[in-house]
């Protein structure tokens, strides 16, 4: 699931209107409606606002997020796995080496 399905899913479950969320991130609601398209990627703190306003798991929200923008740059690359895998390898590597 891409992050903007999961808000939009999220807020319609909870029966709020965009223009709620909107006022509550600070911008209009075109510019709501566009990151719930998936026009626009939300910056990492309206992530973290989202979650609160829609009582959701924050963490849930910002891998989907993190995800999104990942697919954005590799997503429609011809070596889009391998180079997730590469990235896969170097994450693990770093967890393995890093000071405790």
């Amino acid at each position: 699931m891409m992050f903007n399905d999961r808000i939009k899913q999220l807020r319609e479950e909870r029966q709020m209107p965009q223009r709620k969320l909107a006022a509550a991130l600070d911008i209009d609601a075109a510019s709501y409606c566009k990151i719930e398209r998936g026009d626009r990627i939300a910056r990492r703190e309206q992530v973290i606002k989202l979650a609160e306003l829609l009582d959701t798991d924050q963490e849930e929200l910002l891998k989907l997020w993190l995800a999104d923008k990942v697919y954005e740059i590799v997503g429609e690359e011809d070596s889009a796995n391998d180079v997730l895998n590469i990235v896969a390898d170097n994450i693990v590597e770093y967890q393995r080496t890093k000071p405790l």
